[in-house]
């Protein structure tokens, strides 16, 4: 799911590191898709071998929220997040992924944010 129709997936990226850096932390793209619809990944790093990504998805009402994968099957080791995000992007060409590094794990995403179902 690509970010807003409004928006074009380049800008908002550039959007989130914007605010990831005003908040201090360190992020980058990872990998770059289509600049205009393409889905984003957000991998959020916390520098000790663990990690959290999340991915865009549509609640009951049809609005933007993102879904943190981690707390379902694919848990926090950052290699398999890595490999997890590698997979899915091997899988779709216009794929972007994001990646924050921060410490205290914060994600700087502005939607709501829900924890998948554990599997």
């Amino acid at each position: 799911m690509a970010p807003p129709a409004e928006l074009r997936t380049e800008i908002w990226a550039q959007a989130l590191i914007r605010r990831a850096e005003v908040g201090g932390a360190f992020a980058g793209i990872v990998r770059r898709g289509d600049a205009d619809a393409g889905a984003v990944l957000v991998k959020v790093a916390t520098l000790d071998g663990r990690a959290r990504l999340y991915a865009p998805a549509r609640d009951g009402a049809g609005e933007r929220i993102w879904l943190n994968l981690s707390t379902g099957s694919l848990g926090l080791e950052e290699a398999a997040i890595d490999a997890y995000a590698r997979a899915r992007a091997d899988k779709d060409p216009d794929l972007w992924i994001v990646e924050v590094e921060d410490r205290a794990g914060r994600h700087f995403l502005t939607e709501p944010v829900h924890d998948t179902a554990p599997s």
